[in-house]
């Protein structure tokens, strides 16, 4: 049950508390392997990987990295070689986790090097930015776990050693976690051969039903369904696992996060949603549900525009506001030019009854002549093999009739492999 962590610092200014930090975790049972990202000057604490071993991996050396005459140009380049030498690290199975620490600089470091590394490697960040507005959810790994640095900007003291040592203890326990079921992971895989999955997005079934009735289907054909909620870190990780191939086909049928990263709303996956599986080749069906309404923070003051609109407050988290037409026919050229952009095969399933639930007659959010026009502008942007009209609701049956008949149709000809 013995792990490795690879614990990056800048040993420059951060010495001690990386020592404190390694030293924590050797006390618990485990072993570290010692990263210094630093840039000037030279560590006090033990490392194993230097920072001229970093500047290497970056295809460069420690002095040119100085030389940029510049902090952020400096970090950028040091994040590269520490991102390509942890990757590497946990592909040849030396490490087992990561635990990383830092202020503003050192997060920026972390964020790369996290996302560096494959969903379910376990990693922690410890930083006095923790889940702060200032990070942007693109660059956040779906899977990090952070801690906040509280109490230690400068210099060790009973309240940061706190912080350090929860890291330690949290970054060690994952990783025995993970060692400790991966005999049974692997016998679990073994037996799942001939079960592909599936990716599919959706909100909550108040919201988007489908996959109550998907799911038992898509079973009975030998497939397992993973479904990611679409309210910003799950279409990141849907979009991490379709970049890498996890998936045999998608069924994208929750693109709030497109529209909401399109009209600048905090509730998004980033620029790059909806895009790895088209530049996979992975078959895909799309559907545009949710995309009638702006998420926002319920907490907090609705953004410039919409405070004159009727919100409707999902619960003390998150709150909607009803999209108005011009945006709708915005966020229905932007899903077009990304269904088109897709190699592999793409169809997308336009629900003229209504797109999430309360887009029905009586529903709170109706609004048939804001449908009529994104569903005109859907279908005059998107390739014309590559679309058509169902005369439902996204939430009937007989929408998750039509994705099995088109899933069915794949299967035949062969665009998606049969379960073996």
């Amino acid at each position: 049950m013995d792990r490795t962590i690879l614990l990056l610092g800048t040993g420059d200014t951060k010495s001690d508390e990386m020592q404190f930090l390694a030293d924590c975790i050797k006390a618990q049972g485990g072993t570290v392997v010692v990263m210094d990202v630093g840039v000037i000057g030279d560590p006090t604490c033990q490392v194993d990987i230097s920072r001229h071993d970093v500047a290497r991996a970056a295809r460069t050396d420690n002095a040119a990295i100085v030389a940029l005459g510049d902090e952020n140009k400096a970090m950028t380049k040091t994040s590269e070689g520490a991102a390509t030498l942890a990757r590497a690290l946990c592909e040849e199975g030396r490490v087992h986790g990561v635990l990383i620490l830092g202020g503003t600089m050192g997060t920026d470091l972390a964020l790369d090097v996290c996302e560096a590394l494959p969903l379910g490697f376990p990693k922690v960040i410890l930083t006095t930015v923790a889940f702060s507005p200032l990070l942007p959810p693109d660059r956040i790994s779906p899977d990090v776990m952070m801690v906040l640095w509280a109490g230690g900007l400068y210099g060790l003291n009973t309240v940061c050693r706190m912080s350090l040592s929860q890291a330690a203890g949290a970054v060690l326990g994952a990783a025995r976690a993970a060692g400790a079921v991966l005999g049974a992971a692997r016998a679990a895989v073994t037996a799942a051969v001939g079960k592909p999955t599936i990716g599919m997005t959706s909100l909550g079934s108040a919201s988007l039903k489908y996959m109550k009735r998907l799911k038992p289907a898509l079973e009975a054909r030998g497939f397992e369904l993973a479904v990611f909620h679409t309210t910003g870190m799950g279409g990141r990780a849907f979009e991490t696992l379709a970049a890498r191939g996890a998936f045999a086909c998608v069924m994208d049928f929750s693109l709030v996060e497109v529209s909401n990263d399109l009209l600048g709303s905090v509730v998004s996956a980033g620029r790059d949603r909806m895009t790895a599986a088209g530049a996979a080749g992975i078959p895909q069906i799309i559907a545009p549900g949710g995309v009638s309404l702006i998420d926002m923070r319920t907490w907090a003051e609705p953004p410039a525009g919409l405070g004159t609109r009727e919100v409707h407050a999902h619960n003390r988290l998150i709150a909607c506001a009803l999209m108005n037409t011009d945006e709708k026919i915005l966020a229905a050229r932007a899903i077009a030019a990304k269904a088109n952009a897709a190699k592999g095969a793409t169809r997308v399933v336009m629900p003229m009854g209504g797109i999430d639930e309360w887009d029905r007659p009586g529903g709170p959010f109706h609004d048939p002549e804001g449908l009529q026009a994104f569903a005109k502008t859907l279908r005059d942007s998107t390739a014309s093999d590559r679309f058509e009209i169902i005369e439902a609701h996204i939430n009937d049956a007989a929408f998750a009739d039509r994705v099995l008949a088109i899933l069915d149709a794949w299967l035949a000809d062969g665009t998606v492999a049969r379960p073996g």
